[in-house]
Protein backbone atom coordinates (compact mmCIF):
# COMPACT_ATOMS: atom_id res chain seq x y z
CA UNK A 1 0.00 0.00 0.00
CA UNK A 2 1.08 3.86 -0.63
CA UNK A 3 0.67 5.82 2.64
CA UNK A 4 -0.11 9.30 0.74
CA UNK A 5 1.15 12.71 1.99
CA UNK A 6 -0.93 14.47 4.21
CA UNK A 7 -0.46 18.08 3.69
CA UNK A 8 -1.30 17.22 -0.22
CA UNK A 9 -5.13 15.24 1.04
CA UNK A 10 -5.62 18.38 3.95
CA UNK A 11 -5.17 20.73 0.73
CA UNK A 12 -7.87 18.53 -0.80
CA UNK A 13 -10.12 18.48 1.90
CA UNK A 14 -10.32 22.54 2.23
CA UNK A 15 -11.03 22.54 -1.62
CA UNK A 16 -14.05 19.61 -1.01
CA UNK A 17 -15.29 22.01 1.54
CA UNK A 18 -15.55 25.03 -0.33
CA UNK A 19 -16.92 23.23 -3.20
CA UNK A 20 -19.71 22.02 -0.43
CA UNK A 21 -20.63 25.56 0.50
CA UNK A 22 -20.50 26.91 -2.56
CA UNK A 23 -22.27 24.15 -4.61
CA UNK A 24 -24.71 22.83 -1.78
CA UNK A 25 -25.23 19.80 -3.13
CA UNK A 26 -28.18 17.64 -2.76
CA UNK A 27 -27.70 14.56 -1.05
CA UNK A 28 -30.34 11.53 -0.73
CA UNK A 29 -30.94 9.70 2.10
CA UNK A 30 -32.56 6.73 3.41
CA UNK A 31 -31.35 6.66 7.15
CA UNK A 32 -32.68 5.46 10.28
CA UNK A 33 -35.72 7.30 12.25
CA UNK A 34 -33.01 7.50 15.59
CA UNK A 35 -30.49 10.01 13.81
CA UNK A 36 -32.35 11.12 11.01
CA UNK A 37 -32.60 15.25 12.42
CA UNK A 38 -29.57 14.91 13.44
CA UNK A 39 -28.24 13.72 9.99
CA UNK A 40 -30.52 16.26 8.58
CA UNK A 41 -29.25 19.05 10.25
CA UNK A 42 -25.01 18.05 10.31
CA UNK A 43 -25.79 17.90 6.30
CA UNK A 44 -26.84 21.48 6.49
CA UNK A 45 -24.42 22.76 9.04
CA UNK A 46 -21.44 22.11 6.55
CA UNK A 47 -23.42 23.14 3.56
CA UNK A 48 -25.38 20.52 1.67
CA UNK A 49 -28.84 20.35 1.10
CA UNK A 50 -30.25 16.82 2.45
CA UNK A 51 -33.33 15.17 1.17
CA UNK A 52 -34.86 12.47 3.45
CA UNK A 53 -36.54 10.40 1.03
CA UNK A 54 -37.09 6.56 1.29
CA UNK A 55 -40.61 5.64 -0.25
CA UNK A 56 -40.36 3.25 -2.38
CA UNK A 57 -42.50 5.26 -4.87
CA UNK A 58 -40.19 7.99 -5.22
CA UNK A 59 -36.92 7.14 -4.30
CA UNK A 60 -35.73 6.38 -7.88
CA UNK A 61 -36.92 9.44 -9.14
CA UNK A 62 -35.39 11.66 -5.82
CA UNK A 63 -32.10 9.68 -6.53
CA UNK A 64 -31.51 10.31 -10.04
CA UNK A 65 -31.53 14.48 -9.42
CA UNK A 66 -29.23 13.98 -6.39
CA UNK A 67 -25.40 14.41 -5.74
CA UNK A 68 -24.74 11.81 -3.49
CA UNK A 69 -27.09 8.81 -1.65
CA UNK A 70 -26.47 7.54 2.12
CA UNK A 71 -27.97 4.55 2.73
CA UNK A 72 -27.89 3.59 6.66
CA UNK A 73 -29.61 -0.10 7.81
CA UNK A 74 -29.38 1.18 11.56
CA UNK A 75 -33.46 0.34 11.80
CA UNK A 76 -34.26 -1.62 9.42
CA UNK A 77 -37.70 -3.05 7.79
CA UNK A 78 -39.15 -4.57 5.10
CA UNK A 79 -40.04 -1.81 3.47
CA UNK A 80 -36.81 0.57 3.66
CA UNK A 81 -34.89 -2.30 2.12
CA UNK A 82 -36.73 -2.46 -0.68
CA UNK A 83 -36.39 1.51 -0.96
CA UNK A 84 -32.75 1.20 -0.35
CA UNK A 85 -32.01 -1.30 -3.46
CA UNK A 86 -34.19 0.77 -5.61
CA UNK A 87 -32.30 3.81 -5.17
CA UNK A 88 -29.07 2.87 -5.04
CA UNK A 89 -29.82 0.87 -8.70
CA UNK A 90 -31.40 4.48 -9.68
CA UNK A 91 -27.70 6.40 -8.48
CA UNK A 92 -25.80 3.55 -9.60
CA UNK A 93 -27.35 3.92 -13.23
CA UNK A 94 -27.32 7.68 -13.06
CA UNK A 95 -23.72 7.74 -12.21
CA UNK A 96 -24.10 8.97 -8.39
CA UNK A 97 -21.78 7.78 -5.48
CA UNK A 98 -23.34 5.71 -3.19
CA UNK A 99 -22.26 6.47 0.37
CA UNK A 100 -23.10 2.61 2.58
CA UNK A 101 -23.30 2.70 6.80
CA UNK A 102 -23.88 -0.81 7.58
CA UNK A 103 -24.76 -0.54 11.32
CA UNK A 104 -24.84 -3.75 13.17
CA UNK A 105 -23.81 -5.46 10.73
CA UNK A 106 -23.46 -8.94 12.22
CA UNK A 107 -26.17 -8.12 15.20
CA UNK A 108 -28.76 -10.11 13.52
CA UNK A 109 -29.99 -11.61 10.34
CA UNK A 110 -32.07 -9.07 8.60
CA UNK A 111 -29.30 -7.11 8.89
CA UNK A 112 -26.65 -9.61 7.53
CA UNK A 113 -28.88 -10.30 4.84
CA UNK A 114 -29.55 -6.39 3.74
CA UNK A 115 -25.95 -5.46 4.21
CA UNK A 116 -24.73 -8.42 1.76
CA UNK A 117 -27.88 -7.67 -0.69
CA UNK A 118 -26.82 -4.01 -1.30
CA UNK A 119 -22.72 -5.52 -1.40
CA UNK A 120 -24.09 -7.29 -4.18
CA UNK A 121 -26.35 -5.96 -6.03
CA UNK A 122 -24.75 -2.14 -5.80
CA UNK A 123 -21.82 0.23 -6.74
CA UNK A 124 -20.65 1.47 -3.69
CA UNK A 125 -18.19 4.52 -3.25
CA UNK A 126 -17.44 4.55 0.26
CA UNK A 127 -17.91 1.86 2.74
CA UNK A 128 -18.01 3.44 6.53
CA UNK A 129 -18.19 0.98 9.19
CA UNK A 130 -16.77 0.71 12.91
CA UNK A 131 -14.05 -1.88 13.09
CA UNK A 132 -16.81 -4.45 14.22
CA UNK A 133 -19.36 -3.58 11.05
CA UNK A 134 -15.95 -3.71 9.02
CA UNK A 135 -14.82 -7.00 10.10
CA UNK A 136 -17.91 -8.85 9.86
CA UNK A 137 -18.17 -7.76 6.33
CA UNK A 138 -14.51 -8.61 5.66
CA UNK A 139 -15.22 -12.45 6.92
CA UNK A 140 -13.49 -12.00 9.93
CA UNK A 141 -14.73 -13.38 13.01
CA UNK A 142 -16.74 -9.79 14.64
CA UNK A 143 -17.64 -9.33 17.98
CA UNK A 144 -20.99 -7.32 17.87
CA UNK A 145 -21.92 -5.53 20.46
CA UNK A 146 -25.85 -4.09 18.99
CA UNK A 147 -24.75 -1.21 16.94
CA UNK A 148 -21.73 -0.20 18.46
CA UNK A 149 -18.14 -1.53 18.04
CA UNK A 150 -16.50 -4.31 20.62
CA UNK A 151 -14.02 -3.83 22.87
CA UNK A 152 -12.52 -7.12 21.48
CA UNK A 153 -12.27 -6.01 17.89
CA UNK A 154 -10.62 -3.44 18.55
CA UNK A 155 -6.56 -3.60 17.86
CA UNK A 156 -4.00 -1.93 16.36
CA UNK A 157 -4.85 0.70 13.22
CA UNK A 158 -2.35 -1.13 11.27
CA UNK A 159 -4.90 -4.15 11.73
CA UNK A 160 -7.63 -1.58 10.62
CA UNK A 161 -5.27 -0.72 7.52
CA UNK A 162 -5.29 -4.27 6.47
CA UNK A 163 -8.21 -5.24 6.82
CA UNK A 164 -10.03 -1.54 5.16
CA UNK A 165 -7.69 -2.68 2.51
CA UNK A 166 -8.39 -5.94 1.68
CA UNK A 167 -12.26 -5.15 1.72
CA UNK A 168 -11.39 -2.20 -0.79
CA UNK A 169 -10.05 -4.68 -2.91
CA UNK A 170 -12.56 -6.82 -2.87
CA UNK A 171 -15.67 -4.58 -3.34
CA UNK A 172 -13.98 -2.39 -5.40
CA UNK A 173 -14.82 0.83 -2.95
CA UNK A 174 -13.29 3.25 -0.51
CA UNK A 175 -13.36 1.63 2.99
CA UNK A 176 -13.21 3.65 5.92
CA UNK A 177 -13.24 2.64 9.27
CA UNK A 178 -13.82 4.90 12.50
CA UNK A 179 -12.88 4.71 16.04
CA UNK A 180 -10.13 5.77 18.09
CA UNK A 181 -7.76 6.48 14.98
CA UNK A 182 -9.94 6.28 11.85
CA UNK A 183 -8.48 4.34 8.59
CA UNK A 184 -9.43 5.01 4.63
CA UNK A 185 -8.43 2.88 1.95
CA UNK A 186 -9.12 2.23 -1.54
CA UNK A 187 -6.55 -0.70 -1.82
CA UNK A 188 -4.03 1.20 -2.64
CA UNK A 189 -3.04 3.55 -0.31
CA UNK A 190 -4.13 4.42 3.09
CA UNK A 191 -5.05 7.53 5.53
CA UNK A 192 -4.85 7.84 9.67
CA UNK A 193 -6.71 9.91 10.90
CA UNK A 194 -6.40 10.84 14.81
CA UNK A 195 -8.88 13.86 15.13
CA UNK A 196 -12.04 13.22 17.33
CA UNK A 197 -12.71 13.04 21.11
CA UNK A 198 -14.27 10.01 23.22
CA UNK A 199 -17.77 12.26 24.04
CA UNK A 200 -18.44 11.44 20.36
CA UNK A 201 -19.00 8.00 21.15
CA UNK A 202 -21.49 9.01 24.24
CA UNK A 203 -24.08 10.80 21.86
CA UNK A 204 -26.31 8.94 19.49
CA UNK A 205 -25.82 9.22 15.87
CA UNK A 206 -22.25 10.53 15.44
CA UNK A 207 -21.08 7.29 13.01
CA UNK A 208 -24.66 8.00 10.77
CA UNK A 209 -23.53 11.82 10.88
CA UNK A 210 -20.42 11.40 9.82
CA UNK A 211 -21.68 9.07 6.69
CA UNK A 212 -23.66 12.13 6.05
CA UNK A 213 -20.90 14.21 5.66
CA UNK A 214 -19.07 11.70 3.74
CA UNK A 215 -22.68 11.97 1.26
CA UNK A 216 -21.70 15.52 1.26
CA UNK A 217 -18.37 15.09 0.28
CA UNK A 218 -18.58 12.75 -2.15
CA UNK A 219 -20.59 15.00 -4.28
CA UNK A 220 -18.40 17.64 -5.21
CA UNK A 221 -15.00 15.14 -4.59
CA UNK A 222 -13.70 11.85 -5.84
CA UNK A 223 -14.71 9.24 -3.39
CA UNK A 224 -11.40 8.81 -1.42
CA UNK A 225 -11.28 12.37 -0.40
CA UNK A 226 -14.78 12.01 0.37
CA UNK A 227 -14.29 9.75 2.99
CA UNK A 228 -11.08 11.18 4.38
CA UNK A 229 -13.22 14.88 4.23
CA UNK A 230 -16.23 14.09 6.13
CA UNK A 231 -14.72 11.88 8.70
CA UNK A 232 -11.84 14.88 9.71
CA UNK A 233 -15.21 17.36 9.23
CA UNK A 234 -16.52 15.21 12.37
CA UNK A 235 -13.25 14.82 14.38
CA UNK A 236 -12.19 18.79 14.23
CA UNK A 237 -15.76 19.73 14.78
CA UNK A 238 -16.19 16.98 17.71
CA UNK A 239 -13.01 18.17 19.56
CA UNK A 240 -13.46 21.98 19.19
CA UNK A 241 -17.46 21.08 21.23
CA UNK A 242 -15.73 19.00 23.68
CA UNK A 243 -13.40 22.00 24.25
CA UNK A 244 -16.41 24.48 24.21
CA UNK A 245 -19.26 22.71 25.64
CA UNK A 246 -18.37 19.15 26.41
CA UNK A 247 -17.68 19.79 30.53
CA UNK A 248 -21.58 20.46 30.55
CA UNK A 249 -22.80 17.15 29.59
CA UNK A 250 -23.61 15.34 25.92
CA UNK A 251 -26.76 17.46 25.60
CA UNK A 252 -24.30 20.87 25.15
CA UNK A 253 -21.90 18.74 23.59
CA UNK A 254 -24.76 17.76 20.92
CA UNK A 255 -25.80 21.60 20.20
CA UNK A 256 -21.79 22.25 20.08
CA UNK A 257 -20.73 19.74 17.47
CA UNK A 258 -23.62 21.22 15.30
CA UNK A 259 -22.31 24.65 15.65
CA UNK A 260 -18.55 23.88 14.73
CA UNK A 261 -19.46 21.73 11.96
CA UNK A 262 -20.98 24.97 11.09
CA UNK A 263 -18.18 27.38 11.27
CA UNK A 264 -15.70 24.59 9.77
CA UNK A 265 -13.31 26.41 7.25
CA UNK A 266 -10.53 26.34 5.98
CA UNK A 267 -8.15 27.89 8.76
CA UNK A 268 -9.14 25.56 11.12
CA UNK A 269 -8.76 22.53 9.18
CA UNK A 270 -5.01 23.51 8.84
CA UNK A 271 -5.23 24.30 12.72
CA UNK A 272 -6.31 21.00 14.01
CA UNK A 273 -6.00 18.04 11.33
CA UNK A 274 -4.07 15.25 12.63
CA UNK A 275 -3.65 13.40 9.42
CA UNK A 276 -1.23 11.03 7.93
Amino acid sequence: MEKINGMEILTQVKDTLVQIRKKSPLVHHITNYVTVTDCANIALAIGASPIMADDFGEVAEIAKISQSLVLNIGTLNERSVLSMLKAAQAANASGIPVIFDPVGAGASTLRNNTASKILEQVKISVLRGNISEINFLAGKNAKVKGVDASGEDIKSSQDAAETAASLARELNCVVAITGETDVISDGEQFVFIKNGHSMLGRVTGTGCMCSSLIGAAGAVSDAFVAAVSGILFMGIAGEIAYEKAGRHGTGSFRAALHDEMSRLDSEVLQKHANVS
